[in-house]
């Protein structure tokens, strides 16, 4: 089962040769969902081999334009390509009313619809459930409205041990009970604990993207444990106060939040377009939290599966 997050962008406002803005494809079981969407990002996604048919909803974090404008065209080339599912939109107000005047000038005969769910910026609450992951929002601290986004998968249904079908000669019914989580009776009245019979096949997984923001210690704290963090690291640990003014991190404020979540893996992007070289603000967050690596367009960072 699958999860991965794919870097489709990782510029800050100004594009570069190399980079674009904002954008990330996330991939959990073969359900794809994508994460801001600046310019270019259905070309993006067609580079990185991902259908745009296959994305089941969008998360934008905040209206600025290097995290939306991108998604304008892709709502009109998948209505090109014979999309006939709504597609689900969360992103903050006032995204209804720029959603309305796209359609009204350039989608009026859209054959499908797009749905428009509020991220109510302040709030740490559910957006996004299935039967495979959760999506919650993230508060952050940016110059406009804006909410990062946890993706949780669901605990894997529990597997019963084939040992221990044997040893008590479980019936098919018997297994099939264990699997909902009950303890088993035997015929001579002997009960089993569901815990003796079973166990969960892989320990859920979470990714959590922290788009453009202060440091924000509640913001950390709410991504607890996560496996892998994405946080804006937009200047080096020298510019802190235009990171501060404008609303934006350092490497050292990346690999801090890193560190409050207890996070396994950090990866930073957003990069200014002064920078060259991404390779120097990776090793800035590197020196406090060593687990870092940088957002890199056409990468995959895979989170592999663990008892």
């Amino acid at each position: 089962m699958s999860f991965a997050v794919t870097i489709l962008g990782c510029a800050s406002a100004k594009p570069t040769p190399s980079r674009h803005p904002s954008g990330q494809a996330v991939n959990i079981h073969e359900q794809h969902y994508l994460v801001d969407a600046g310019e270019g990002v259905q070309q993006q996604l067609i580079r990185c081999g991902i259908n745009p048919l296959k994305i089941r909803a969008v998360f934008i974090s905040h209206l600025h334009g290097d995290h939306v404008f991108g998604l304008f065209p892709l709502i009109s080339t998948l209505g090109l390509y014979g999309r006939r599912t709504p597609l689900d939109v969360y992103a903050p107000a006032p995204f209804g009313e720029m959603l309305e005047t796209h359609l009204r000038f350039f989608d009026a005969e859209l054959p499908y619809e797009v749905v428009w769910h509020e991220v109510r910026t302040t709030k740490h609450a559910l957006l996004f459930e299935n039967r495979t992951v959760e999506v919650w929002s993230i508060p952050l601290r940016h110059r406009v409205p804006c909410a990062g986004f946890l993706f949780r998968e669901k605990e894997p249904p529990l597997n019963v041990d084939k040992f221990k079908i044997v040893k008590y000669g479980l019936s098919i019914a018997q297994i099939t009970a264990a699997k909902r989580g009950e303890e088993i009776v035997t015929e001579t009245g002997e009960v089993i604990p569901n815990g003796e019979l079973t166990y969960r096949p892989y320990r859920a997984r979470s990714y959590a993207y922290l788009s453009d923001t202060n440091f924000s210690a509640r913001a950390a704290g709410l991504c607890a444990g996560v496996d892998l963090m994405y946080h804006e690291a937009t200047y080096a640990a020298a510019e802190q106060r235009s990171a501060r003014d404008r609303g934006h991190s350092t490497t050292v404020d990346a690999a801090k939040a890193a560190l409050k979540a207890g996070a396994r893996r950090l990866v930073i992007g957003h990069y200014s377009s002064r920078y060259k070289d991404e390779g120097v603000l990776v090793e800035e967050a590197r020196a406090l939290f060593p687990e870092t690596w940088p957002a890199t367009e056409g990468v995959t960072y895979t989170i592999e599966k663990e008892p």
